[in-house]
């Protein structure tokens, strides 16, 4: 890491991280990290467009919306918001040659990015300042990397999602007062990181028939997951709320709040809920969750990774480099409907009052 020639708090900084809504949950503890240390100093942020729905309401944060479905007119209108600006250093915090060419238009004389060993998309080759290399971190630990390098050696661990009071009423409307609720997110956006069908929705009955518990699924509008959520619907013989796609994505926060656990692969729900302080049960085979896990969910977490990685390529995950994604199809259906329903159990027994009800089907059905 080279030595910032920063020797008082700037006056203006720039963040760069334009998606996805998992890390920009992520980005936040640093933002938050920032405001508390230096609360004079104006931040802006250039965001993606669906992300930006995410933090929009932030108050005292400048944000400029980069649409990457613009094309080169993104390029373009970015180039114009930036003419007669200049920040004291750029926060280059995503490892994609879209972000860095969107960086180069961005006027300040620090980029301060990741260091070269994990500067993916050739990173490195678009910042002048790097931060210090520590291995095999998770990644709000690496996000953490950018204070540490610009003088702030003390984390806030605190995500602060502005939630509006219309997203609050629509979660509370939509839950049933009288049982609580899992949230079921079935998909990422990367297919091989999802578990089966099948699995959902033995574990969605058995939430219902165990705890009473009100199962919704929750995603967004893509094709894959409106007929991933058409299937576990199909399969479940109590029939959960199906939401897929019928959310804004301050609605989905709200109802992530609101919930009492949320079962999902590595995806932005995910980690969503964890900003909101809702438990989660992380399904984790494809990818290494010691990166990539719910943050505060390590003890929830169902994990086949090394399994997986030894399954693929013959070795152990201290082997390989680290964020080695396992992609064949076996990995994610190594998970066990069993290995999630113990993780619900585990997560209940830990509340009052939440003790299985007898149910010999049950026992037949999951046992």
């Amino acid at each position: 890491m080279t030595q910032l020639p920063l020797t008082r708090p700037p006056q203006h900084l720039c963040l760069l991280r334009l998606s996805a809504l998992g890390d920009i949950s992520h980005m936040l503890p640093v933002l938050r990290t920032l405001q508390k240390h230096w609360p004079e100093t104006r931040i802006t942020w250039v965001i993606g467009k669906l992300e930006h729905q995410l933090v929009c309401d932030i108050p005292e944060i400048e944000f400029i919306i980069f649409d990457k479905n613009e094309g080169l007119a993104a390029y373009k209108k970015l180039r114009k918001q930036m003419r007669a600006r200049h920040f004291d250093a750029l926060l280059h915090m995503q490892m994609s040659l879209r972000a860095s060419l969107a960086s180069l238009l961005i006027p300040t004389r620090i980029r301060l990015g990741f260091d070269r060993q994990r500067a993916k998309d050739l990173q490195w080759m678009f910042t002048n300042h790097k931060i210090e290399h520590r291995p095999r971190q998770h990644v709000i630990d690496s996000f953490f990397g950018f204070t540490e390098a610009l003088g702030i050696k003390e984390h806030v661990l605190e995500w602060n999602i502005p939630i509006p009071n219309d997203a609050r009423q629509y979660a509370t409307m939509t839950l049933d007062s009288d049982r609580k609720a899992l949230i079921i997110s079935p998909c990422s956006s990367m297919s091989y990181r999802n578990w089966s069908s099948e699995g959902y929705a033995a574990v969605a009955d058995y939430a219902s028939e165990t705890y009473n518990m009100q199962v919704i699924l929750c995603g967004g509008p893509s094709p894959i997951e409106l007929e991933y959520g058409e299937r576990v619907t199909a399969l479940c013989r109590h029939r959960p709320l199906n939401l897929i796609g019928q959310t804004s994505v301050k609605q989905l926060v709200a109802l992530l709040a609101q919930a009492e656990l949320v079962l999902a692969p590595d995806s932005g729900p995910a980690h969503l809920a964890t900003a909101v302080g809702t438990s989660v049960i992380g399904l984790y085979a494809a990818t290494n969750p010691d990166r990539a896990r719910p943050y505060l969910s390590a003890d929830l977490v169902v994990n086949k990774y090394p399994e997986a990685i030894r399954n693929q390529y013959g070795k152990s995950v201290a082997d390989m480099p680290w964020g080695t994604r396992a992609r064949a199809a076996s990995a994610m259906a190594s998970i066990r409907r069993e290995d999630v329903i113990a993780k619900l159990d585990q997560h209940l027994s830990t509340r009052p009052n939440e003790q299985p009800q007898e149910n010999s089907k049950n026992e037949q059905s999951f046992h």
